[in-house]
């Protein structure tokens, strides 16, 4: 049998069942699955140095390098890859017909609780059932929305390339995996005359509970899962809904009609403190956790609303983002990107936060390395994801106009003077002034900043600085 593809590639996600698959499609002579061939933090599987003879260095200066292994690797050969794997390859794989495109899917409230658990227990695979570790899920509402945003918006992505190339794909959903003729029916597809009388049976089934016993605060997940479309968590990703990834962080004022637009390391939680004492409450009674039906809900009620962005300086902003996703390790640090720019872009950071032996000249160092970082990601040139943290501030503004643009973009030096008027707009004739932004460190940018760095920053946002007339910082 002539197969149609030269490889394939596994669309999936963590806790999908993706390795159980992988381990099915193994267990066929003619198809070799390589693992996650394309995470950005290791090549393949963990503590392996390269995937057919390409080693991660390669791989990450050239990705196309290892498709090209892949492609012609002996029988049919492919990968698993996840929505925050190297973006580089998307492309290429996706236009290319020659490529079997097979995309796992699964209820993401339940992948999510598995996720959970795994977290908790650090138990990712099971093969010997009295080595089970057990723990219960705590269903973090926000994290979660914020999650399903991200695999929708992933979903859809892949919809429209299949659609725009005239593609198909073989779809295979979690509860498939236990269906030999399934499994066969993959290799069929791709081509390939041998068949399996059973499954692989080595990989066990972590958490076969029904969900309402492995989640601690099961009646506090379904509340928050209620003003869900119900529907749209088991639909194929044809159905899946396009929603803006940004919407579950926009914030609006407990009775003032005003929203605000956040931008990743931008002065956020200066502007939750004042919309909160606009209206004189506590920032808890702020209304957030949208998404698009519940936002458009706000926006029908309440006639006249406006809505705000606020424009941070770059080089403010990729400091802002360098101390607290990547130099310090407390809550909101990326802890595997952190490693990996340690690793693979040399980044001169400690293994652990700063202590006192860190100094400006170590600081300076460090930061001007992550500005190359930077524009080295913004440019499509590295395994890791580029992230909203660090992501030019017109792409992010670009990505809110697919849902509505905000009324006002505003510059953060600017506050005082333009947030007052904005207030009167919605009503409010004495707002307060809105707080700066406090100084961070271990060191301060002002301690450190130079033209160096200035240059440094206009490398990397070239497009912020030509779109937004961004000058030097001025601090």
């Amino acid at each position: 049998m002539q197969s149609p593809f030269d490889y394939f590639v596994v669309f999936a996600e963590m806790r999908t069942g993706s390795n159980f698959l992988e381990s099915n499609l193994n267990a066929f002579p003619g198809i070799s699955c390589l693992g996650e061939a394309f995470n950005p933090h290791f090549i393949g599987y963990p503590n392996r140095e390269d995937c057919l003879g390409v080693s991660e260095e390669t791989r990450n200066h050239d990705p196309m390098t290892l498709v090209h292994a892949v492609k012609h690797a002996q029988g049919i050969a492919g990968f698993r890859f996840f929505h925050d794997h190297d973006p580089r390859v998307l492309e290429p794989i996706l236009s290319d017909p020659r490529c079997a495109k097979i995309i796992l899917t699964r209820n993401p409230v339940e992948s999510y609780v598995s996720w959970k658990i795994a977290q908790a227990t650090g138990q990712w695979k099971l093969t010997n059932v009295h080595k089970r570790k057990e723990a219960k899920a705590r269903f973090d509402a926000g994290e979660f929305k914020a999650h399903l945003e991200e695999l929708q918006d992933f979903q859809v992505m892949l919809l429209r390339a299949l659609q725009t190339t005239g593609q198909t794909a073989f779809h295979v959903a979690y509860e498939d995996l236990q269906d030999v003729e399934v499994m066969n029916g993959i290799a069929r597809w791709l081509g390939q005359p041998d068949r399996l009388d059973s499954l692989e049976k080595n990989l066990k089934r972590q958490n076969p509970e029904p969900i309402s016993e492995k989640v601690e605060n099961f009646d506090e997940m379904r509340d928050a899962l209620a003003d869900l479309d119900r529907f749209n968590l088991s639909r194929t990703p044809n159905f899946e809904p396009r929603r803006g990834a940004v919407v579950p962080s926009y914030v609006a004022c407990a009775k003032a009609p005003l929203m605000y637009l956040p931008i990743r390391s931008g002065p956020e939680a200066e502007m939750r403190a004042w919309m909160a004492a606009l209206d004189g409450v506590d920032e808890t009674a702020l209304l957030g956790d949208f998404n698009q039906k519940s936002l458009r809900h706000w926006m029908r009620s309440n006639p006249g609303h406006r809505s705000f962005t606020v424009l941070r300086h770059p080089v403010a902003r990729a400091h802002h983002a360098f101390v607290s996703r990547i130099l310090m390790t407390g809550t909101g640090s990326f802890a595997n990107i952190r490693k990996t720019l340690r690793r693979v872009h040399k980044l001169p950071i400690p293994a652990v936060e700063p202590d006192g032996a860190w100094g400006p000249v170590e600081h300076r160092a460090a930061f001007l390395a992550f500005l190359d970082f930077v524009k080295a990601n913004l440019s499509g040139q590295s395994a890791v994801r580029q992230d909203a943290a660090w992501a030019s501030q017109a792409g992010i503004l670009h990505g809110m106009g697919s849902f509505a643009l905000p009324d006002f973009v505003l510059r953060e030096e600017e506050l005082a003077a333009y947030l007052p008027a904005i207030a009167q707009q919605v009503g409010y004739a004495d707002a307060p002034n809105p707080g700066g932004a406090p100084a961070e460190g271990p060191i301060t940018l002002a301690e450190i900043y130079d033209e160096e760095i200035e240059a440094a920053a206009q490398d990397a946002y070239q497009r912020d600085y030509m779109v937004f007339g961004f000058g030097a910082w001025r601090g």
